[in-house]
């Protein structure tokens, strides 16, 4: 039979009590547990504070990274706005404002190359869509179906716009191309402020509303797009509506929103299932705005209440951890 120093080229080491330091892949036998271990990778989540933005906001849109996010849109605290801000990564920078002030819109892209679509501009839900470059916005074509509390993925020219209210609360989907929308396959469950994440070809739908009023028909649906239709997946953990998400569909992460309170609940998805997450964030929220992948995401604006301007910053990160060899 074969022995593991015929395997690895080295003993186990017979220990007493478990090194003080022990390197990532070291095996070891304690003797005193009478215990196999070695030393793997643990992974750590947490939210961490970063600098407020220069305008409390809510109800607003975000793009971008964790080091080079872009806000605009929202409340603060006038019912609609036109303000853009650039995060990178330690402070937030205003920039050139929308051409249309509004809230309750969608983003999708980056800092540079960043899209604006739907929300409500104080007298009526719009389709309008405008692309930022770095510096300022552009107007584009409109959405097909107006409508605000729609939710966004995917970049500038290859864009997802899906859910909203029209009235009534609508389960439309559109693919946008760089220059005009084209109408795709609904979602399965019509929905208002849910979190959205991924690109347009595979992107991820969960939580929001089913009705108006919202509280009732507070939903933990999640769905699936593959870039022709949407299927149904594991629910969140925690049912909430505008919640927001980072990431992509088989590695993204879901913060904040209101489950008649607001939370700063988070969750990782995995392709298929929930992961509570024991990081929350420090200011749980509602109607914020997100930027960022699942294990290194961005947070900013929102409302506690009351509106604010904070901002924190999500890690996970690999540490050495003993881990216990267990035969059965």
């Amino acid at each position: 039979m074969a022995e593991y120093k015929g395997i690895k080229g080295f003993k186990v080491q017979y220990l007493s009590a478990d090194p003080s330091d022990p390197n990532i892949g070291q095996t070891w036998y304690n003797s005193t547990s009478k215990d196999l271990k070695y030393t793997g990778v643990t992974t750590a989540a947490s939210w961490a504070t970063g600098n407020n933005m220069n305008t409390a906001t809510a109800y607003l849109a975000g793009a971008g990274t964790q080091t080079a996010a872009l806000a605009f849109g929202g409340n603060n605290p006038s019912p609609v706005s036109s303000a853009t801000e650039e995060y990178d990564g330690n402070s937030w920078t205003s920039s050139n404002p929308l051409n249309t002030a509004r809230n309750e819109l969608a983003g999708a892209g980056t800092q540079t190359a960043a899209l604006a679509f739907g929300g409500y501009n104080g007298t009526a839900r719009i389709g309008a869509t405008e692309e930022y470059d770095g510096n300022s916005w552009a107007n584009s074509n409109s959405l097909n179906t107006v409508r605000q509390q729609a939710s966004g993925a995917g970049t500038q020219t290859a864009a997802l716009a899906f859910g909203g209210e029209t009235p009534p609360i609508t389960g439309a989907t559109e693919e946008y191309n760089g220059t005009s929308w084209t109408n795709s396959n609904s979602l399965n469950t019509a929905r208002k402020a849910s979190g959205g994440a991924g690109i347009q070809t595979s992107a991820l739908v969960f939580g929001g509303s089913t009705t108006s009023p919202v509280i009732p028909g507070i939903t933990g649906a999640t769905e699936e797009y593959n870039g022709t239709s949407w299927a149904n997946s594991n629910n969140l953990n925690t049912t909430r509506l505008s919640v927001v998400g980072a990431g992509i569909q088989t590695a993204a992460l879901a913060f904040g929103g209101t489950t008649g309170t607001p939370t700063g609940a988070t969750e990782e998805y995995d392709g298929t299932s929930w992961t509570s997450s024991p990081a929350s964030m420090a200011t749980a929220r509602t109607e914020l705005a997100e930027a960022g992948t699942q294990t290194a995401a961005l947070a900013f604006g929102g409302e506690t209440p009351p509106i604010t301007a904070a901002t924190e910053e999500f890690t996970i990160t690999g540490t050495a951890g003993i881990k216990t060899i267990t035969v059965s």
